[in-house]
């Protein structure tokens, strides 16, 4: 993964080690800047951070050890996935006292994508097909509840390793459907007039409409630094309602700060994020908690997890 050089500098300034000072605070990414980030970014350069007292550095961890560093106090806020989080902090929750306090889009717009010549237009049409799988116990019981539940038959797909870094080179070669996040993908797959078909997964089965991503931090953090927390997330807020109100311009911002991103695809997948970020939800950032544990419900009935969390793991008591 490549790293701008802004957040390269960031990440060495940090070191990832030792505790902030109060007004200090550390944010994780969870991949290369896109536009799931963007309310940060127009916060950092807005001066939204500042105005509340803080000094806000964003950087993108090692890979996979967001959950760690966060923990481990390493850092305040870091970007995760509900689907993710879920088997870790059940498995771990005294060792890993992380929460999430800001679901950052409202409702869960990843799904399935193939080429529309696969002729895979439903959950049950993937039977035969070659399918790239991250291998993830997650993953393989959400394809097999959308394939069964759909009359399809879940043994006859073909599980390929993703290994894909470019999704429409993978349909075109290797595989005939894959995983992706629509407001990037799907978006590219727009702006380069690819024909293709799309499973909404949140759409099609309301069990599955779960967070992805939202904002985390660290528990044991957050309940020392209550109105730190407050005013770290007051002004994401602003942010993120900045972006939904002005795509374009929150579009330029983000640019700045990655300049490397293709410039088109920025702009497209804001004007999509605008209507998603906060969508029927009264505020953004709010979980539903029913929403959440009916997801964590649904892993812990299918052995996914060791404990049924339920409604815990999130918090809505810092939002502005």
């Amino acid at each position: 993964m490549k790293m701008i050089k802004t957040l390269v500098l960031a990440a060495i300034v940090l070191g990832f080690t030792g505790c902030s000072k109060d007004d200090t605070i550390r944010v994780l990414l969870d991949w290369t800047p896109n536009t799931n980030h963007t309310g940060l970014f127009v916060a950092l350069e807005k001066g939204w951070f500042a105005e509340e007292g803080l000094k806000v550095t964003i950087t993108q961890p090692p890979e996979d050890n967001a959950l760690i560093l966060l923990a481990s106090q390493k850092a305040e806020f870091a970007i995760y996935f509900q689907d993710w989080l879920g088997p870790a902090i059940a498995k771990e929750r005294d060792a890993l006292p992380v929460t999430a306090v800001a679901a950052i889009i409202n409702h869960n717009t990843s799904g399935i994508m193939s080429l529309k010549e696969s002729g895979i237009q439903r959950p049950a049409d993937l039977g035969g097909k070659r399918y790239a799988t991250w291998d993830m116990p997650v993953v393989t019981a959400i394809i097999r509840r959308i394939v069964e539940n759909d009359g399809g038959n879940f043994d006859s797909i073909r599980m390929i390793p993703n290994f894909a870094t470019d999704v429409i080179s993978a349909l075109k070669t290797d595989v005939d459907a894959i995983w992706i996040y629509y407001a990037w993908d799907g978006i590219a797959a727009e702006i380069g007039g690819v024909e293709f078909n799309y499973i909404d997964i949140g759409k099609i089965d309301s069990t599955l409409d779960y967070y992805t991503p939202v904002l985390l931090t660290n528990t044991n953090w957050a309940a020392s630094n209550p109105e730190t927390t407050r005013k770290f997330l007051s002004a994401a807020s602003r942010g993120y309602y900045y972006a939904i109100e002005n795509p374009l311009e929150a579009a330029e911002i983000l640019l700045k700060y990655a300049p490397e991103l293709d410039r088109q695809l920025v702009i497209q997948s804001q004007i999509y994020l605008q209507s998603q970020y906060k969508a029927d939800s009264k505020r953004w950032g709010e979980i539903d908690p029913q929403r959440w544990s009916s997801f964590f419900s649904w892993m812990y009935e299918q052995g996914l997890l060791e404990t049924n969390i339920g409604q815990g793991g999130f918090t809505n008591e810092y939002l502005p």
